[in-house]
């Protein structure tokens, strides 16, 4: 199991963040075994460390925070990865209050892939706010991901607001 993370701020993102590989670790949470070597180790990659190296079988997860109080989305976006290469086994969302989610709170989000037959492939993870994009839900990414050229509420300003975060991973699995 591998693990990128990204933690928006400085609210002890390390520590929520050292603390969910430790219980991960503990309960034993990896790919079942399956990795070549036997390996049952969690890999936390940098941010910016957008090129994945795996396996046929790994898997590995991409953490980032969320909140929908506030329009703070993640999506998996189109074209997505080659599946004979790297499968998309879903998305999970974890309320940082524990017991689910709580007005105001945010949370992390866990993207998880398998590697899947050698090759490399890429996709992109799109990160919307109020301010970048919109006509998006918490499940239904905007129509365009450009800059909106309607300002937002309580504006006067008609400049385009601006273009919302893309993260491009590119995996090779060998």
């Amino acid at each position: 199991m591998r693990t990128a993370s990204i933690f928006r701020g400085d609210r002890g993102g390390a520590a929520v963040a050292a603390v969910a590989l430790l219980a991960l670790a503990a309960t034993g949470c990896d790919s079942g075994g399956d990795e070549p070597g036997g390996s049952s180790g969690v890999t936390s990659h940098p941010v910016k460390d957008t090129s994945i190296t795996a396996e046929p079988g790994e898997r590995f997860s991409l953490t980032v925070d969320q909140n929908a109080s506030t329009r703070d989305y993640w999506y998996l976006v189109d074209p997505g990865p080659d599946s004979t290469v790297l499968a998309d086994r879903g998305k999970e969302y974890a309320a940082d209050s524990g017991d689910g989610a709580t007005a105001g709170a945010g949370g992390k989000l866990t993207f998880t892939f398998e590697a899947k037959g050698k090759g490399t492939t890429r996709f992109t993870l799109l990160h919307c706010t109020f301010t970048t994009c919109r006509g998006n839900t918490s499940t239904q990414p905007p129509e365009s991901a450009g800059p909106s050229a309607t300002p937002a509420a309580g504006t006067a300003s008609s400049s385009p607001s601006p273009a919302p975060e893309r993260i491009t991973y590119t995996v090779t699995v060998n």
